[in-house]
């Protein structure tokens, strides 16, 4: 029986159309995606530089893995890619660890199996000169927007960035008064056909590492040094264990995976590139408090999921039905008064009795936590615990049924200072020292 292997062909860009075309080889089966860059601003230089060569090449192993899970094999052919021994490791954590919840869901076991072929080498990097303005890449929920108000205050030079930009990501954007620059990515259809066909693997793949090195191809085409996230420091805390590691529906928000990408990053372009979470020293509960001093974007944001998957302002920003607006309500509240919480979502969420089940998994008192992009277990808790002290809020149901068993759990001493650890900001974060002093002063 003939070994299936996952074979990714030397990409192409054409600067004079803006378009990155990948290709890819499943077994039989072959694929194309696209990448259509903005012409205004590209620099067909840039283009022609080893670094850009070599990010392309990495762009191709990294966006693969959209094909790859189709049939999940155990062989990564490399072989036509300009690569070193130095970025396995960054690609096998994507590869392994990226998709660890794709592996736990559909229950593959992969870990220290996978094998990578690599045949050239990728050119010495030679450092590059790119302009000192940071590419903020943007979601259209509280946390970029968090960021982007950080920077203003700073008075930093930053242009926002986003891969296939739709709803919320348009609408905020346009009221933050800052430039977009938008990357059109197509899929092929063939592999969207097939992953709902029997016989064919889906789930879940590292988007953000996905949309990372596409910025940092912008980044170089359009000039810029720095590619700014907005990952708080809750999300590298996982779902389950599987396979001997942590699952992680976040690892590629992770702080092991910042580092992971930020030290290819700046070895590919000769340290000239830099890349970091602006909000990594924050609780997802203190990104709430940063995000409740303006109203700005009250009326424009969404962190919905099943928002964005309809394409945003059509409907309701928010369901009020999944995780992450449960977990999105929750760790407004302490924050917000009822009526201006209630105004922005369209109902109260911690009023339905419907939403118990779903706090309480959000919570730690059943289940796991969710496969969503929601802070850790235990800051939910002490978010909760703290907002049944306030009487805007301790008569909602959700408050009412689960407080006696917040206390009986944890204990009313812990969610108290688990609190209080909330708002204590982190040192252990990327962020440059000169960017830290200037941001993290208006943080405080």
């Amino acid at each position: 029986m003939t070994k299936t292997v996952f074979e990714i062909a030397a990409p192409l860009f054409d600067a004079d159309t803006g378009i990155a075309r990948f290709d890819y080889r499943l077994g039989e089966l072959a694929f194309i995606e696209t990448l259509r860059f903005p012409l205004d601003g590209l620099s067909a230089d840039a283009a022609q530089s080893g670094a850009f060569r070599h990010l392309l090449d990495l762009n191709a192993a990294v966006l693969g893995v959209s094909y790859f899970k189709l049939l999940a094999p155990f062989s990564i052919d490399l072989a036509s890619l300009a690569l070193t021994d130095d970025d396995l490791p960054f690609l096998t954590d994507i590869y392994e660890n990226g998709l660890g919840e794709f592996y736990a869901r559909n229950d593959l076991r992969r870990f220290g199996q996978l094998q990578f072929s690599i045949g050239n080498s990728a050119p010495q990097p030679t450092p590059i000169i790119l302009p000192e303005r940071a590419l903020v890449l943007i979601g259209g929920g509280k946390d970029s927007l968090v960021s982007v108000d950080l920077l203003e205050c700073a008075g930093r030079d930053i242009t926002l960035f986003a891969v296939n930009p739709k709803g919320p990501i348009l609408t905020t954007s346009g009221r933050s008064g800052h430039d977009l620059i938008g990357v059109e990515r197509t899929l092929d259809p063939e592999m969207i056909r097939l992953s709902r066909e029997p016989g064919y693997y889906n789930g879940h793949v590292p988007s953000t590492a996905i949309n990372s090195m596409i910025a940092a191809l912008a980044a170089l085409l359009y000039g810029y040094n720095a590619i700014v996230l907005s990952n708080e420091r809750s999300a590298s805390e996982g779902n389950i264990d599987f396979d001997g590691r942590e699952a992680n529906h976040q690892h590629s928000k992770s702080l092991g995976f910042e580092r992971l990408i930020a030290e290819t990053l700046a070895h590919a372009s000769g340290g000239t590139l830099g890349y970091f979470s602006l909000l990594r020293p924050f609780s997802e509960a203190r990104i709430g408090q940063l995000f409740a001093r303006t109203d700005r974007y009250d009326d424009v944001f969404s962190s919905c999921n099943t928002n964005f998957r309809l394409g945003g302002n059509d409907g309701p920003l928010w369901c009020g039905k999944c995780p992450k607006c449960h977990f999105v309500f929750l760790i407004l509240a302490p924050w917000m008064s009822r009526e201006r919480l209630v105004a922005i979502f369209g109902q109260n969420v911690l009023d339905d009795p419907e939403n118990i089940p779903a706090y309480r998994e959000l919570t730690g008192l059943a289940g796991h936590k969710p496969w969503e992009c929601v802070g850790e277990i235990l800051e939910a808790a002490a978010c909760l615990w703290r907002i049944s002290k306030d009487p805007q809020w301790s008569r909602s149901a959700v408050v009412i049924a689960l407080r006696p068993e917040l206390e009986a759990f944890y204990g009313a001493a812990r969610l108290e200072d688990a609190f209080m650890e909330l708002m204590a900001d982190s040192p252990d974060h990327l962020i440059p020292e000169q960017i830290e002093k200037a941001v993290i002063s208006h943080a405080n």
